[in-house]
């Protein structure tokens, strides 16, 4: 409950880059003893969102070029891997599944806060069949880092150009072409992270 309730209002925007989180102050927010409150804040350690400083304790990480670069190398690398791993299991189950989401994607009104989980949705139903759940857990925590970039990049753009890949991803998977399914989701993957230093930049 803790982590959820920080993590939304980190990726939100609520809580900033460099907010000190104090754990008296949470603890007594959320009406529990400081161990949950600890446990949560290292949860957030791994997913890249708080940072802990010698005499300063927990903060939000800060918004960061280099860990943009760093996010999308690790997803370009490691997202094909458990795609080819996936391929041969993939059927109509996943590809069923993975179009309802899209068309969510499509008919969502808040977007911009609902992207995040939508779209990491999207990509393990086509993962998941590889049966790699180390690896789909560290492709998962790239994701939420991710996420308070992704809601920048949209409040600032639009989701027409990674939408329409997804589309184009699922329609290669149906059709058995392994590899441009592969080439297609590594070039979707890098051309994200371009997006997202260039909103930094903005």
């Amino acid at each position: 409950m803790v982590a959820a309730g920080l993590r939304d209002a980190i990726l939100s925007g609520v809580l900033a880059g460099g907010t000190p989180l104090r754990q008296e102050e949470i603890a007594r927010r959320f009406g529990v003893s400081k161990i949950p409150v600890r446990e949560a804040l290292r949860q957030l350690e791994g997913e890249g969102l708080v940072s802990f400083y010698p005499h300063r304790g927990a903060v939000v990480s800060r918004l960061s070029r280099l860990e943009v670069e760093e996010i999308t190398e690790i997803r370009e690398m490691l997202e094909p891997v458990a795609l080819g791993k996936a391929f041969p299991r993939l059927g109509e189950e996943e590809f069923a599944r993975a179009e309802d989401i899209l068309r969510q994607i499509d008919e969502e009104e808040d977007l911009i806060s609902r992207w995040g989980e939508l779209n990491w949705r999207f990509h393990a139903t086509l993962f998941a069949p590889a049966g790699r759940p180390r690896l789909m857990e560290i492709i998962r925590m790239q994701h939420v880092a991710f996420e308070r970039y992704i809601r920048m990049h949209l409040a600032l753009s639009d989701y027409e150009k990674p939408q329409r890949e997804h589309y184009e991803l699922l329609e290669l998977c149906r059709r058995g072409d392994e590899e441009a399914a592969l080439a297609l989701l590594a070039r979707h993957v890098r051309e994200t992270g371009d997006l997202l230093l260039e909103s930094i930049k903005e």
